[in-house]
């Protein structure tokens, strides 16, 4: 049957296509996201670069150590604890480094160092000279030699001279002594020869590579590798998906147009099983032939998609790139499965076509759904609504996950395409409607056309429907779910002003006391921390918390709690959300921020929607910078005289002072803005596939329309005319399609909202129109150039 299967393919190539066209893009995808992701897996961590020129480092553990039955477990610690005093004293030799976060006011996040430490990197001296006094500085961004500036610490706001300018990392450099009095905490001895004697417990000895440990940028490294392979991981999923979307859907469509081929192939003796294994036949030499073009691509293909996720942030600008091959045979061997498994039901469809059908002369479908196709899509719907219905009942918290609502949509969708044909005709008739108030025929033909071959008219209208579903899906469920947050962010604050840092060095103390001495108001400081319990007696696992003075937290902040009372917060008590699987009353073991051991009394349960996963006081928090000072009014105090007083102790000292409006609409806008990159390069993929399919589903209907248009010329249709009709009916299945579209998004964001509304209180639902509109509108431009240039170039 395979020669027959070329046969076939060669007079029917346009029908092929397509599905070629999408193959080859898959293939080339695949092997394109399976090259990221072995680079991004392969690739070795970057190399030191704090101490780069610096062969022996000591620095502090770092790191909690518990032990369970199954062995030591260990984590970061989130506060780290410097070196001891002794040790430094009997290390002559080394440069000691302290480093500690720091501002230029008005300018970008630096690190404060001494001078000494500038040996480590190395960092040129390229103007000016090094400080010598305690107010002058070097820095290597941001200033130049002569300028005042004002460096903010946690110790406060202060002016400097800029002496000097360096290259390297954005970093601001001051004298030792400076330093030390502005970070008592010894970071970090580097050193050029091996250190002589034990180490005390608790310091580690880096060499070679590992001093990279040292580097502050370790944990945001492993972070965007992690954010590079989810995204990686996401678009192959995606285009697996798609592409066996597209396969199966341009399948189906050639069966149904070549029943009678297939009719006549069963009165000429062919079995049921040599016409299914014909059409896979079909199948693999397409897919054969396309892998082969798009696999040796993805390697090409690599390196600008990773060089644009760099550029958009999302994957670290640090990676080798490198060339392997099993990517590429994988995305090869992928291709062949996927159009197998694309052409399954299609197969399955020609084999049951009966002798007696080459005889049919009749173009109206008899009959448009299997039993087959009605069970499998009724229950893929069902999967879907089940599963959304679980999630709102059992774990709404898990709908504010992007990804988790991704498998619903895939769900609804497949289903969706499923059921198609059945709705197809009353879904057209319905958007069709307002053509009949136009004179003349045109909206008749158009109107029996696209609801004559119902199969037709679903299977091009299949593209339009994954392409404006999902995209009206994602950006619909992605800007709910920021919503969602932000209000679960923002509902409890009861404060009326919020003061915030514009850098990571946080809330320095010498601003905390200004705010505090404004009349009329009482200012509660917020210090995230972190700490770690141990699960089911073996897993380690970092939480974060919360530290804030007791006293003030429940006049600032009214989180949810389900039992107990934030009022009985004490140095020996905590505040635990219901995921630590405690009651109230239990005692909590956990170790804190430094890796120190403490048994704390839960004394309330937090539900959802908390702010935060735990509360404790400022005992249980070290070195950990203040982000948000809640300031909340005294009775009587005038709101704008309170908002000025505040502005003028906070002035210089480069922070935000806003109210809880202004605070609640900027945090909105940064969770939206940050949350569509992904989606955007996964709807990319998907609007590449459905503009392949849909321009081939719609050629490829138009090499059986042939006969029906030259009827209409013959019945004094004009040509103008008859492509006016063509265009027409592809608008109209344009139409069909975004109205199911509609549907589906509908479904999917009702569900999510549904998860949402217990966790957040009522969230607006968000349609994405102007990219809904694009994505619409794109797929209604090539619909009608698909349908007006085969007409064109006949005539």
């Amino acid at each position: 049957m395979l020669s027959v299967a070329w046969s076939t393919l060669r007079t029917r190539l346009v029908s092929f296509l397509g599905t070629f066209l999408a193959l080859a893009l898959g293939t080339a995808l695949i092997a394109a996201m399976g090259q990221l992701l072995a680079v991004t897996v392969d690739s070795p961590d970057r190399g030191p670069q704090r101490y780069a020129a610096a062969p022996f480092v000591i620095v502090p553990d770092g790191r909690v150590h518990v032990r369970t039955w199954r062995g030591e477990q260990s984590l970061p610690l989130v506060e780290k604890a410097g070196l001891d005093a002794e040790l430094v004293a009997r290390s002559p030799g080394a440069v000691v480094d302290r480093a500690f976060p720091a501002r230029l006011a008005g300018g970008p996040d630096v690190t404060g160092r001494p001078w000494a430490a500038r040996r480590t990197a190395p960092q040129r001296l390229l103007a000016g000279r090094a400080p010598r006094s305690p107010r002058e500085i070097a820095v290597s961004t941001g200033a130049r030699v002569g300028d005042t500036v004002t460096v903010l610490t946690r110790a406060g706001a202060e002016s400097y001279t800029v002496v000097g300018v360096t290259d390297g990392p954005p970093t601001v450099f001051f004298t030792d002594r400076r330093a030390a009095a502005l970070s008592p905490r010894v970071d970090a001895l580097a050193l050029w020869s091996a250190p002589g004697g034990a180490l005390p417990p608790g310091t580690r000895l880096l060499t070679g590579q590992d001093r990279a440990l040292a580097d502050p940028s370790r944990e945001d490294d492993a972070r965007a590798r992690d954010n590079a392979v989810t995204i990686v991981g996401i678009a192959a999923g995606f285009a697996v998906f798609i592409a066996v979307f597209v396969v199966s859907s341009t399948f189906a469509f050639a069966v149904a147009q070549r029943r009678r081929e297939f009719a006549l192939l069963r009165t000429l003796g062919a079995t049921r099983r040599q016409v299914r294994l014909m059409v896979y036949g079909e199948a693999l030499l397409v897919a054969v032939a396309a892998s082969a073009l798009g696999a040796p691509a993805g390697p090409v293909l690599a390196g600008p998609i990773l060089d644009r996720l760099v550029g958009l942030g999302m994957a670290p600008s640090w990676l080798v790139p490198g060339t392997y091959t099993w990517p590429s045979v994988t995305a090869f061997c992928v291709g062949a499965v996927v159009a197998l498994a694309g052409v399954a039901v299609a197969a399955a469809r020609a084999g049951r076509v009966h002798p007696a059908e080459a005889m049919r002369e009749a173009v109206v479908e008899p009959g448009v759904m299997t039993w087959g196709r009605r069970i499998l899509g009724v229950g893929l719907l069902g999967s879907a609504l089940a599963s959304m219905v679980v999630t709102a009942v059992r774990d709404p918290l898990s709908a504010a996950n992007d990804k988790s609502f991704m498998p619903v949509v895939m769900l609804l969708m497949t289903a969706a395409g499923l059921l198609a044909p059945a709705v197809v005709r009353p879904v057209t008739r319905l958007v069709a409607a307002p053509l009949g108030r136009l004179r003349g025929a045109g909206a008749t033909v158009v109107t029996a056309s696209a609801t004559a071959s119902a199969r037709r008219t679903a299977a091009t209208a299949a593209p339009v429907l994954v392409a404006v579903g999902l995209a009206t899906a994602l950006l619909g469920a992605a800007a709910m779910n920021d919503a969602a947050k932000a209000a679960m962010r923002t509902a409890p604050v009861r404060a009326d002003y919020l003061v915030l840092p514009e850098g990571a060095a946080g809330l320095d103390d010498r601003l905390l006391g200004r705010l505090r001495d404004v009349p009329g108001v009482e200012v509660v400081a917020a210090a995230p921390t972190g700490v770690y319990t141990l699960e089911g007696a073996t897993a380690l696992i970092r939480r974060p918390a919360e530290a804030m003075d007791p006293a003030g937290l429940v006049n600032v902040l009214d989180p949810p709690v389900t039992a107990g009372s934030l009022t009985a917060l004490n140095d020996r008590t905590i505040a635990v959300s219901e995921t630590w699987e405690l009651a109230l009353g239990d005692t909590a073991k956990l170790w804190r921020a430094d890796g120190s051991q403490v048994s704390l009394k839960v004394v309330a349960l937090l539900g959802a929607g908390s702010p935060a996963d735990s509360y404790v006081t400022p005992a249980h928090a070290f070195s950990a910078p203040v982000t948000t000072a809640y300031v909340r009014l005294r009775p009587g105090t005038s709101p704008d005289a309170a908002g000025s007083a505040l502005r003028r102790a906070a002035a210089g000292h480069d922070v935000r002072v806003l109210t809880r409006d202004a605070w609640a609409r900027a945090t909105g806008d940064r969770h939206g803005s940050a949350s569509r990159l992904g989606l955007l390069v996964v709807l990319g993929i998907i609007l590449a596939y459905t503009a392949i399919a849909l321009v081939n589903t719609l050629l490829m209907a138009a090499s059986d329309r042939t006969a029906e248009r030259a009827a209409l010329r013959l019945l004094g249709a004009t040509r103008g005319q008859v492509l006016r009709y063509a265009m027409g009916e592809s608008l109209l299945v344009v139409a069909v399609g975004v109205v199911l579209a509609a549907a589906v998004a509908a479904v999917g964001l009702a569900g999510l909202w549904g998860s949402l509304v217990q966790i957040a209180g009522p969230v607006a639902v968000s349609v994405p129109w102007p990219e809904v509109g694009a994505v619409a509108a794109g797929c209604a431009v090539l619909a009608a150039l698909a349908a007006a240039v085969p007409l064109l170039r006949r005539d």
